[in-house]
């Protein structure tokens, strides 16, 4: 697998960093504002994981001293259990059977842990081992979760809330229906290389009306970052990349047929709210997005504030 280079890192620090101290005197200098939190969306394999881990240990060490949470949204996938149910009830969209798209989150819970952040209390971070259930992965019991902001520690101020989807923004049936309009008129006349055109309208439809329940978390956002990629389709050699290497380190792992059936999974989502992401979470020239554009070899061709 080739190695992610941070080459990112001088664009996004000094970008958190701005708006850290906007933020502090935003509300009178506090020495404890507000809990502050950061979207962190990457399109898999582009290098979110190097990203987020640098972020974090940066804020947390001098001259930052920040005490700073990770919290990923494949950490509120809903438990096995649940996520059965769901498929059970929803046999033919195909989206759905396995975790992944919007509606297979519990939204509800991620709320709830930035409550008690922003609250100051002692407050658990939830876990998910994708391992479980050969695969299809399991939430972990809450008694091993990570307890963060206990009684003798600096409170938790600044929260990375990282994932694939991240500020996603719900479109509505109208602009779901015109995206897929326009992939199938696409399949008709040309070699078309996306997955949207495939799927039923009303199991995309489906996913966008869950959509709208992610606005809870996005709508608390002070900064956003977003990796996006050159071309989207980038993210199936990425991924290919990282199963070989998984599968070199524990002997074990998908085969280039399966992820390539797991990326078309998502890739319809990439079709879909991509764009929207692009021009900005909090709507145009709010200074607070930073969109990393890279290219196949991972490396930062563009740097865009919104």
């Amino acid at each position: 697998m080739s190695d992610v280079v941070d080459d990112k890192s001088k664009y996004y620090i000094p970008f958190i960093v701005e708006l850290l101290e906007l933020h502090k005197k935003t509300h009178g200098g506090k020495e404890e504002p507000p809990l502050f939190i950061i979207g962190m969306n990457g399109v898999q394999g582009a290098g979110k994981t190097t990203l987020v881990t640098t972020l974090a240990e940066t804020l947390r060490s001098p001259p930052y001293s920040l005490p700073t949470a990770v919290l990923s949204v494949d950490d509120l996938y809903l438990p096995h259990e649940s996520q059965q149910q769901l498929a059970k009830t929803h046999p033919l969209n195909p989206l759905i059977q396995h975790r992944g798209q919007p509606s297979t989150h519990d939204v509800m819970l991620g709320v709830c842990v930035l409550s008690s952040l922003r609250a100051g209390k002692p407050t658990k971070i939830p876990q998910y081992d994708k391992s479980k259930f050969s695969g299809q992965g399991d939430r972990i019991d809450e008694t091993e979760w990570e307890t963060v902001n206990k009684k003798d520690d600096k409170k938790i101020c600044v929260v990375i809330l990282e994932g694939w989807c991240v500020g996603f923004r719900a479109l509505g049936k109208d602009d779901v229906q015109r995206k897929w309009e326009g992939a199938k008129a696409k399949l008709a006349v040309s070699n078309y290389e996306g997955r949207l055109a495939y799927n039923r309208l009303e199991d995309l439809i489906f996913v966008d009306q869950a959509l709208t329940q992610y606005d809870a978390l996005t709508d608390q956002f002070d900064a956003m970052i977003h990796i996006d990629a050159e071309d989207t389709k980038f993210v199936y050699e990425w991924r290919l990349e990282q199963e070989a290497s998984l599968r070199l380190k524990k002997g074990d792992g998908m085969t280039d047929e399966q992820v390539r059936n797991f990326v078309d999974g998502y890739y319809p989502a990439y079709e879909l709210y991509t764009d929207k992401l692009r021009a900005g979470v909090f709507g145009p020239n709010s200074g607070k997005q930073l969109r990393l554009i890279v290219g196949k070899d991972r490396k930062v061709k563009d740097a865009i504030r919104l």
